[in-house]
């Protein structure tokens, strides 16, 4: 019975029998203003670009139609604690000038920064050596913690390093 069933499939599936699959559906999910965390813990300090870009991706759907809200009325805060570090130090600005850019405007958006005062210590950095929208805290686990006490979802964006082009695996 099984071998005619699958003989069967098969004639119907060469013949162009078979039903077409629907395609898929949009959904507009009702999206209220997030209370978002983002933790930034890279092994290399220039994958903080990439980092922003999701940043970037919660924020821009949520600020454009059909939701329209306003930047302040997104509560964001990042947490800096891994080697990205150096890129907010002042010393190093012209390095890291396009993300630095990047995070003065996010911060202007409202968007809060914090450094972590231990990892800060490790660098040899003092709270006079980050950009003026850096805020050093005293530990970043326990700033983890505290907002996430306070309802906020903790993002990790996850940044690989990209092996494959897309073209060759669609």
């Amino acid at each position: 019975m099984k071998r005619i069933a699958s003989v069967a499939l098969a004639v119907c599936w060469l013949s162009g029998a078979l039903p077409a699959h629907a395609a898929g559906t949009w959904v507009q999910t009702p999206y209220q203003p997030p209370k978002a965390l983002f933790e930034f813990y890279f092994d290399t300090p220039g994958k903080i670009g990439s980092a922003l870009y999701w940043m970037r991706a919660l924020m821009n759907p949520l600020t454009e139609a059909p939701y329209s809200y306003a930047p302040e009325d997104l509560s964001l805060v990042v947490v800096i604690h891994g080697t990205e570090i150096v890129t907010v130090a002042k010393k190093n600005e012209a390095k890291y000038q396009e993300a630095v850019d990047r995070m003065r405007y996010y911060a202007g958006l409202g968007v809060k920064f914090k450094v972590c005062g231990q990892a800060a210590e490790d660098y040899g950095y003092a709270v006079k050596d980050f950009q003026d929208f850096i805020e050093v805290v005293p530990n970043a686990i326990t700033e983890l913690a505290h907002w996430q006490q306070q309802g906020y979802a903790l993002i990790l964006p996850q940044i690989m390093d990209k092996k494959i082009n897309i073209e060759s695996i669609r």
